[in-house]
């Protein structure tokens, strides 16, 4: 419902803005919850409900930079390619580069919102159809909106990057931010949010 909420909210007033934000991600959760259900009965012969979850989860996370900007078609292509790129993120971080990160929140929520915002330059429209891909500013090419999209995303991940680093400085100044040698084997989905049955 939070999603619903603060995509359909955005608009600040009950009219067709908001109903297409609504309807937008509506799409892109269902969208992202099929793809990624497809990547697991590639990959494991069959599909999980966590993995559905999440797929929804991706496609929620990725839709918002564009939900009161793209037309249900390109909320649709959004959250597909979410649950395709995320799975894919998923697999890298936890097998490729080892990195136990809790409940995917990077591959997910991370990789989505920078895939959701550079989509937005490609799908957006100031006049919403079922396709719509002009650049949401009037006169403006979707390749000089794509360009704004990644300054950014760029200028995101670099302050995002510093503000976190200087936070774990500080936390880590008073509490130990690792934890102990068997959590650390176990993992952390498994340890702190006990997220069992679902082998990558």
């Amino acid at each position: 419902m939070g999603w619903f909420g603060f995509n359909g909210g955005s608009a600040l007033a009950a009219n067709g803005d908001a109903g297409m934000a609504i309807l937008v991600t509506h799409l892109s959760a269902s969208a992202g919850s099929l793809s990624w259900m497809m990547m697991e009965w590639r990959r494991h012969g069959k599909p999980s409900v966590l993995g559905i979850v999440t797929g929804m989860v991706a496609g929620l996370g990725t839709i918002p930079p564009a939900s009161g900007f793209v037309g249900p078609a390109g909320g649709v292509v959004i959250g597909f390619l979410a649950g395709i790129i995320c799975y894919h993120a998923t697999q890298a971080v936890k097998q490729k580069f080892h990195i136990d990160d809790s409940l995917d929140v990077f591959p997910v929520h991370g990789v989505g919102g920078i895939l959701g915002t550079l989509l937005a330059g490609i799908f957006a429209s100031a006049n919403i159809g079922i396709f719509s891909g002009q650049g949401y500013n009037e006169g403006m090419s979707m390749v000089s909106q794509v360009s704004v999209q990644m300054i950014g995303v760029l200028s995101t991940v670099g302050y995002t990057a510093l503000a976190t680093f200087i936070i774990f400085k500080v936390v880590n100044s008073f509490v130990s931010l690792r934890i102990d040698d068997e959590g650390e084997l176990k993992g952390l989905d498994l340890v702190e949010h006990d997220e069992r049955g679902y082998d990558l």
